[in-house]
């Protein structure tokens, strides 16, 4: 769970309110300085190893008064007692090997994954682009799609109706508008996806992993539109592997490895030992 504040009062939302707490808004002064992610203590857990699943076998042993034994469940850190701050303006790259915690540290900040202790608090209204598919229905059209996903955000179908036109033409699909997004590649489904996430330009931004799919043509058109974002927008958190999009993107990076954070700082900084620690890895493999 997150706390989004708003007005000094702390909101406490889960993941299924997340779309309905994203209300539709002017874009956001980049210098407010009350826009920030704190983040206390953090540890989130996976569970690993079998789970009991009803069978008809079981059933009926059950009635015969055969009781089996339930296997112990163990979990594995996924975030492990993470203290992190970030405020207004800042772009930030989230780096690490597979596996290191990345897109599970920005899914909890949007409030999708449950902390099991520790908090992480949200001030300012969140946008997401965290999963391509999020919101899509493959039988309707791309054109219908923009309205499924927009509602999914919390916006009215007005609202959307005053921005279709440019997110129709950002996402430059031809024909394909209007076919069914089962038709649709997986660069085409993130084409769709970005123009519709970014057009309402949100007070904190998330993104994982969403320009790797995309032609030149559109990686082009993405970054020139996030540049502009990041001029309006108060935060910008981008998870990625690379590493040339994270130095010239953003102006802080934070490394993971196995849930905890190993360094914070330029990307100067952190991307040289980060790449020396990748070498180094894989040459002792």
């Amino acid at each position: 769970m997150y706390g989004t504040k708003r007005s000094g009062k702390l909101k406490v939302i889960s993941s299924s309110d997340e779309a309905a707490s994203l209300e539709p808004r002017a874009a956001p002064s980049a210098d407010k300085p009350s826009l920030a992610i704190e983040i206390t203590g953090a540890t989130l857990q996976y569970p690993i190893g079998a789970f009991v699943r009803g069978s008809l076998k079981s059933s009926l042993f059950g009635l015969l008064g055969h009781r089996e034994k339930a296997p112990q469940v163990q979990f594995v850190d996924a975030i492990t007692n993470l203290d992190l701050s970030i405020q207004a303006g800042e772009r930030v790259g989230v780096i690490g090997s597979n596996g290191s915690g990345k897109s599970t540290l920005l899914r909890a900040m949007a409030g999708v994954y449950p902390l099991r202790s520790g908090s992480i608090s949200v001030t300012g209204q969140i946008g997401t682009l965290l999963d391509i598919s999020l919101g899509f229905e493959p039988e309707s059209t791309g054109r219908e799609n923009i309205y499924y996903r927009g509602m999914v955000m919390g916006y009215s179908r007005k609202q959307i109706r005053e921005f279709e036109s440019e997110i129709v033409d950002f996402a430059s699909l031809g024909e394909f508008i209007d076919l069914p997004m089962r038709t649709y590649s997986a660069g085409m489904y993130v084409r769709l996806g970005f123009a519709v996430s970014t057009q309402f330009q949100p007070d904190v931004l998330l993104i994982d992993e969403v320009f790797g799919a995309g032609d030149a043509s559109f990686a082009e058109r993405a970054r020139a539109r996030m540049n502009r974002i990041v001029e309006t927008a108060g935060i910008v958190v981008l998870v990625s592997h690379d590493l040339g999009l994270i130095s010239s993107f953003c102006t802080r990076v934070i490394w993971m490895d196995r849930g905890r954070l190993v360094q914070d700082g330029s990307p100067e900084a952190v991307i040289p030992r980060f790449l020396e620690y990748m070498t180094s890895a894989a040459a002792s493999a």
